[in-house]
């Protein structure tokens, strides 16, 4: 019995430093691959800038869907630009001037420079829900 748990031990030990061992970017990559069986979850890009627009993006401090908060409501912004036929993501980069409530503008400034860094795909996601909350 002694040896049985001695061997178990030996075994168990040895087994935890070869995981240890492991380099760190093999393990990140087992991490991030899918369970066989499992299918990954793909965003829709209404879906990404929904995520983003209550996250990252801090939108939702400041605007709301169909009510006017600090900043137009989702719904009043989506019209405008739509009206006016306006560029969102060109907006969104601080490459075009503000067409929805310009005096409101410098509130908005740190959120431009967040909304800066943000790649094409979460622009575009961004964009999508916004256009989304259109009824």
């Amino acid at each position: 019995m002694k040896k049985v748990l001695i061997i178990a031990i030996a075994f168990l030990a040895f087994s935890c430093k070869k995981q240890e061992a492991e380099p760190t970017e093999k393990k990140a990559e087992s991490e991030a691959t899918v369970s066989e069986g499992m299918q990954e979850e793909i965003q829709t890009p209404e879906q990404l800038g929904e995520a983003l627009f209550k996250g990252k993006g801090t939108c939702a401090s400041c605007h709301k869907v169909d009510t006017k908060l600090i900043g137009p409501s989702l719904q009043d912004i989506a019209k405008i630009y739509k009206e006016k036929n306006g560029n969102i993501i060109t907006f969104l980069k601080g490459e075009s001037e503000p067409i929805v409530d310009p005096a409101q503008y410098d509130l908005m400034k740190p959120n431009i420079v967040l909304t800066k860094t943000m790649t094409d795909e979460e622009l575009k996601g961004l964009e999508a829900y916004l256009y989304s909350t259109l009824k």
